[in-house]
């Protein structure tokens, strides 16, 4: 073979050799890989190595080589920068694609709100239907778990520290994340002046928080919080049973039990029965609740009354508050007559018509 046809032969295999290895380059690194049937849930430890990552992608799926990822990754300094947590991938992406996700940590988050007024129990259900835990995992934790040991919370619990807001965690978050992220809110909120102040009340702080969530589950109106406050201090001082409806039927939560059979039962929490606070919180109070115990109104009110929508009388005096059920009574008792009457109006206006 010549000299010159040999040069040919070598130039064709270098050709054929860069152009397969430019597309075996594309096919893996630049072409996204195959749309999933299922997203594909992708959890990162921290420290874990990105040659167990890339294996984990790939046999996952979501990028076509372990090794051009690998390659890839190394060649940008892109492996060293990626952050732990779960991640979801639906597929039909690049290896660039990937990456980014990695490195911007687009973690898959499970959003949960909790409202002002829930109890444990109330939490837990919530958490359980997200998917987050199963059934009596949290309530434990709660209750009597670790982390409430470790922060003195001692036998009563938790109850009243969890701090209701919109939290995010990450599908596989364990119980004691998700109750120290509840936790950690409600303490980082408990400031310096928050302290000062609950020592001039004269309560401990379970004792204001456990004021602070019967004002939650009393007030319906926010800007009743402080009167009713008001009303439970002024009953506290005088040595007044607080006779608080929901007191009595925190003993009786997830019952068929209503406030009436509640209030005649005899409890730790039923506070028709004794005078002072209940053992620990009967909720978890919001802010507002907290800051009506705080800083409560200035009366002499000792007795309200719920009306229909939700506000209440307040009276100073079992005389004034008889007077005020009674007014309630007949009010109610008109509607319900004039809801009749309008009620036979129009079934007289339907049969004329007919």
């Amino acid at each position: 073979m010549s000299r010159i046809r040999r040069g040919v032969v070598v130039a064709g295999v270098a050709a054929a050799t860069i152009g397969a290895a430019v597309g075996t380059y594309w096919y893996y690194a630049i072409q996204p890989s195959a749309k999933l049937g299922h997203p594909q849930i992708i959890s990162i430890a921290r420290g874990e190595s990105f040659k167990t990552v890339a294996a984990r992608l790939a046999d996952a799926g979501v990028v076509r080589s372990r090794i051009a990822l690998r390659l890839v990754a190394e060649a940008t300094g892109e492996a060293r920068r990626i952050k732990p947590g779960t991640y979801n991938f639906a597929g039909g992406e690049t290896i660039a694609d990937v990456m980014r996700h990695l490195v911007n940590g687009d973690l898959l988050v499970v959003t949960v709100t909790i409202p002002e007024g829930q109890t444990v129990h109330q939490i837990a259900q919530r958490l359980e239907r997200s998917g987050l835990i199963c059934d009596g995992e949290f309530e434990h934790s709660a209750s009597d778990g670790r982390l409430v040991k470790a922060l003195g919370l001692g036998n009563l619990g938790a109850e009243g520290y969890l701090y209701p807001a919109t939290y995010q965690f990450a599908p596989q978050t364990d119980r004691d994340h998700l109750l120290g992220a509840m936790l950690q809110k409600f303490f980082s909120m408990w400031s310096a002046k928050i302290e000062q102040r609950r020592f001039e009340t004269g309560l401990t702080q379970r004792e204001l928080i456990t004021l602070a969530s019967i004002v939650e589950k009393e007030a319906k109106v926010a800007g009743e919080r402080p009167l009713i406050a008001s009303v439970f201090y002024n009953r506290l001082r005088l040595g007044m049973p607080l006779q608080s409806d929901p007191t009595a039927q925190y003993s009786f939560e997830g019952s068929t039990g209503n406030a009436h059979s509640a209030v005649h039962t005899r409890s730790q929490f039923n506070t028709y029965d004794f005078v002072g606070l209940p053992p620990h919180p009967i909720a978890n109070p919001g802010w507002y609740s907290i800051r009506a115990v705080l800083y409560p109104a200035v009366s002499a009110y000792l007795y309200f009354v719920a009306s229909n929508d939700g506000s209440h009388l307040f009276s100073r005096s079992l005389d004034e508050h008889e007077k005020a059920i009674a007014k309630l009574r007949k009010s109610q008792a008109n509607l319900s007559n004039s809801r009749a009457s309008m009620s036979k109006v129009i079934d007289g206006a339907g049969t004329h018509s007919k």
